[in-house]
């Protein structure tokens, strides 16, 4: 056998493994993987089936992912949005309508009919997909119902896949004070890669979720002294973005939050921990 690929983008274990990998990887039985959606408004995604182990990301409601199995209370699974494996709770992944329309906001929530006045059966973060049967309209209110008939504000969505905006950085800028979360990907809390990622995948453009993937191959290296608005800087385990020449927006655990920074301030604040940046990088 061929080195075995990265695990956090390719399902396999010694007892089971995706049916593409045959041939690249040694599995007592290979599955193609059943579809399945998010049902939850966040999943988490571990590395194990065990609910003490750290999340290593998330997936959204409505997002679609690969089933390979489903026992117990875990489901070991793969998002069709960036590729990742792991485990959820069995419980957040159901059967659904093919999504219609994203949220094209950082938060909102799905009411248990098309009032504002209504009690919230969950709520949403952007990039979260939902399947829209009817609009209805209160008090001068528009909603899109959605299959399970909660309703969610038509101005926070928009047709699934369309950009929301064609400027990333104006985007993660609308996150400010989302509370860090490391793994996370979600207007309810986020980590500095899932911030990137999310941006950009709302301004229509395809980013891998982690940070070392991000820095070796989203879009192209560029030189220090050429860097722009919309430019990443990479450390060892952490990235942000630059909002202009003199400052970054991250996702970071010194703030525990996301935060504006002056590039000056963030090098010399993360030199002594990580050292100086490792590269740079124009994602579009």
């Amino acid at each position: 056998m061929m080195d075995k690929p990265d695990r956090r983008l390719h399902a396999y274990r010694d007892d089971l493994a995706d049916t593409a990998l045959k041939g690249r990887v040694s599995s007592a039985r290979y599955v193609a993987g059943k579809p399945g959606f998010v049902a939850v408004p966040c999943a988490d995604m571990r590395p194990r089936p065990d609910l003490s182990c750290g999340i290593d990301t998330q997936v959204l409601f409505g997002e679609a992912v690969r089933v390979f199995e489903a026992d117990g209370q875990w489901a070991w699974v793969q998002s069709k949005i960036d590729g990742y494996v792991g485990y959820v709770e069995k419980k957040a992944i159901a059967a659904a309508a093919a999504p219609t329309h994203w949220v094209v906001v950082p938060r909102s929530f799905a009411y248990s009919r098309d009032d504002l006045k209504s009690p919230v059966s969950h709520a949403l973060s952007m990039g979260s997909r939902v399947h829209v049967v009817d609009w209805a309209e209160t008090r001068g209110t528009r909603y899109a119902v959605l299959t399970d008939g909660t309703a969610v504000v038509a101005a926070h969505l928009g047709a699934v896949d369309a950009p929301a905006g064609d400027d990333h950085v104006a985007i993660a800028g609308r996150f400010i004070e989302t509370p860090y979360l490391w793994g996370g990907r979600s207007g309810f809390g986020i980590d500095c890669s899932g911030l990137v990622q999310l941006g950009l995948m709302m301004s229509g453009i395809h980013a891998p979720r982690d940070s070392d993937m991000q820095a070796e191959s989203l879009g192209k290296p560029v030189d220090e002294r050429d860097c722009r608005r919309g430019d990443l800087i990479f450390w060892h385990g952490h990235v942000a973005i630059f909002e202009d020449e003199d400052h970054v927006i991250h996702a970071n655990g010194h703030t525990m939050s996301v935060a504006r920074e002056s590039l000056k301030d963030a090098i010399a604040r993360i030199g002594p921990v990580y050292g100086r940046p490792t590269g740079f990088r124009r994602p579009v």
